[in-house]
């Protein structure tokens, strides 16, 4: 069954820590992107074309200082910016059920491709509707990643190192708001930041991430776990073979054991109910208590917003 494992396939030519390495370089970059999309409308949001071409304000001299922004419309100004969220929360939930039925890596090439097309329409944006429309395509794209990427990353590391990646991805996010940062204030100077290139380039470059993170997830290997559930078990034993080593019989064995769990997990999860609605209220999941579990996880996330972080990022230019 490896031969369906294409031969570009990275899984054949590195192995164990290599391997892992390259994953998570891979998931950082669309960790990055994400990053780069919190960071980068609070420069496009002090630019005088686009205050102007959005009709949400205007610019004058405040204190001796060109081009100072005076935002009329800070309604529509907001809701430019937090449509976006609203098309993360649409792609974050159909991400879940996409990376399920078509398994992780070509859900992560969905989710590059609405990026993409939200990213070039907001780019080219003539009016604050069709700036609504590619912020909310945008987030889709956002919202399959975000749901993907990390599970995909997670299911691909040892327990003993989930934590390890995932802080060094995240860490990937903050440079990503970080470069969204510098870049909008070297394009500030560019004559006088008040052309239509001062917000519209930093709207495109995330298109460079998406393409390069669309190009290159097909030659990463595929979920062992989502192989499993699917069926493709000798697949999934070969790639644990790849990631955990060949080369002691330590871990072989230790890759055959991790084999059988997932095994083992899988036909467990088949006996309850998996809908959103049931891992929500926690009927059907049994001793699993999946509701539980849930409720901790979203309202820690939900927790972690309200201190404000999320304003702060894309309003940092304004406040």
């Amino acid at each position: 069954m490896t031969h369906k494992i294409h031969r570009w396939n990275i899984t054949h030519r590195l192995e164990k820590r290599s391997l892992l390495i390259a994953i998570n370089c891979m998931a950082g970059l669309s960790i990055f992107f994400f990053g780069y999309d919190q960071g980068m409308m609070g420069g496009v949001n002090n630019a005088k074309h686009y205050i102007e071409l959005m009709g949400i304000g205007h610019t004058e001299t405040v204190n001796g200082s060109k081009n100072s922004p005076v935002i009329t419309d800070s309604l529509l100004q907001g809701g430019i910016v937090s449509v976006y969220y609203l098309g993360t929360l649409v792609g974050a939930l159909a991400g879940g059920m996409v990376g399920d039925r078509i398994g992780r890596i070509r859900s992560i090439a969905l989710g590059a491709v609405w990026g993409v097309i939200g990213a070039a329409l907001q780019c080219s944006a003539q009016n604050h509707t069709w700036m609504i429309l590619a912020r909310l395509i945008n987030g889709v794209g956002t919202g399959i990643l975000n749901a993907i990427v990390p599970v995909w990353a997670t299911e691909t590391a040892e327990h003993k190192s989930r934590g390890q990646f995932i802080a060094i991805e995240f860490t990937l996010n903050i440079f990503g708001v970080v470069v969204a940062y510098w870049l909008e204030f070297g394009l500030a100077f560019l004559d006088d930041g008040v052309t239509a290139f001062r917000w519209r380039f930093p709207i495109a470059f995330q298109i460079i991430p998406l393409l390069l993170l669309f190009a290159i997830v097909w030659l990463f290997p595929e979920s062992p776990r989502w192989l499993v559930k699917t069926g493709r078990n000798e697949e999934a034993r070969y790639i644990l073979g790849r990631l955990r080593g060949s080369d002691t019989e330590e871990n072989v064995a230790r890759a055959e054991a991790e084999f059988n769990d997932i095994k083992q997990v899988a036909a467990l999860e088949e006996t309850y109910s998996t809908s959103y609605l049931s891992m929500f209220t926690g009927r059907g999941s049994g001793k699993l208590h999946i509701g539980r579990r849930v409720h901790l996880v979203v309202w820690l996330q939900i927790m972690q917003e309200w201190v404000g972080i999320a304003g702060v990022t894309i309003c940092t230019l304004a406040l």
